[in-house]
């Protein structure tokens, strides 16, 4: 599935970058479904998205600076505020009004858990993901990776739902390579997704004796994972001693062969029980393991089952791939592929 000519991605929310990167008075440029947007923070301290083209001359509105929240071209000054309209043209005298058709494309545009949310449609089909953990008292958020990843999103989403590879891909973080037999899993479709349960026994290296305050070199994770349509996920691990680590990822599509992963975790947990630091060093081990591997497939997922064959554990996304095909038939889209 090519997912920049699947016009109802289009549809859904995306994290595209971390609050904390962007300043007051400087735009931020970002690719999101093939499509060139900007970023910046209006008057209010919300942030906003609008296509990166002024309606002038085509100039790239990220390249211009954000003054009293409003973004200013850097061509011929003109200025645009969170709706797209065009509030300050210098060129006119000052008892002109503005033509209402000056305006650019704006896009709904929110932040949630530390992280700027766009959507390419003014009516989202869903909300942005709820992780009531996330805003929970007792639970500290630890922002982990932003970076792209050669590969589609569709792609890493099966891959987080994948208990057969964790004795190849995971051997030198918590795979066991004796036992590559995956553990059954329970799911449960849900209606823009899935939520998978398991019990799995894995492989506890001293990092994570320490981050984890369990001492056995074996531990036993309770694994609930959740699909939200179409690219993002939670995975909430819950430990023998009663320890919560729920990790959110998303890969944000940002052209049909690159995705921007996104990921943080929450845990019920302090830094004085387990350092931030080393909890990321664990993370970035595992991620990297699976990137090196993820980052080797064809990015053109397909949809169509006969495409690739498949074995048990690979129910979730076999029901990922039924469940967006449902949904292009839905809108009266057809699959789109490299071949086809």
């Amino acid at each position: 599935m090519l997912v920049t000519q699947q016009p109802v991605l289009k549809r859904f929310w995306y994290p595209v970058v971390p609050i904390a990167n962007l300043s007051a008075n400087l735009p931020f440029s970002f690719q999101l479904l093939g499509q060139n947007i900007v970023i910046w923070i209006d008057k209010n301290g919300n942030p906003a998205a609008a296509t990166d083209r002024c309606c002038h001359r085509s100039a790239q509105l990220s390249a211009g600076v954000v003054i009293d929240g409003c973004l200013q071209c850097p061509y011929h000054g003109w200025s645009f505020d969170r709706q797209g309209t065009c509030v300050s043209v210098p060129q006119l005298q000052p008892d002109q009004a503005i033509p209402a058709s000056y305006r650019i494309q704006s896009y709904p545009c929110s932040e949630r858990y530390g992280y700027i949310w766009v959507c390419l449609d003014p009516q989202p089909l869903l909300p942005i993901p709820y992780i009531p953990e996330a805003e929970a008292s007792n639970y500290r958020l630890i922002p982990q990776f932003y970076e792209p990843w050669d590969c589609g999103g569709l792609r890493l989403m099966e891959n987080s739902f994948d208990n057969a590879h964790f004795s190849f891909v995971h051997a030198a973080s918590f795979g066991d390579t004796q036992q590559p037999i995956p553990a059954v899993s329970q799911l449960t479709p849900l209606e823009y997704g899935l939520m998978v349960q398991s019990q799995v026994e894995v492989v506890n290296p001293p990092l994570q004796q320490q981050n984890l305050q369990i001492a056995e070199k074996t531990t036993v994770r309770q694994i609930e994972s959740t699909w939200y349509m179409p690219f993002a996920r939670t995975l909430k691990i819950t430990y023998p001693n009663g320890l919560v680590h729920l990790i959110f990822t998303a890969a944000t599509p940002v052209s049909d062969s690159v995705s921007q992963v996104v990921q943080f975790c929450v845990r019920n947990d302090t830094e004085a029980d387990a350092k931030a630091a080393d909890i990321i060093a664990f993370d970035r081990q595992v991620t990297l393991e699976d990137k090196l591997v993820l980052e080797s497939t064809d990015y053109d997922t397909p949809l169509d089952l006969n495409a690739e064959q498949h074995i048990a554990s690979d129910q979730p996304g076999i029901v990922m791939r039924h469940k967006l095909a449902t949904l292009l038939k839905q809108h009266g889209e057809v699959e789109r592929r490299r071949d086809r």
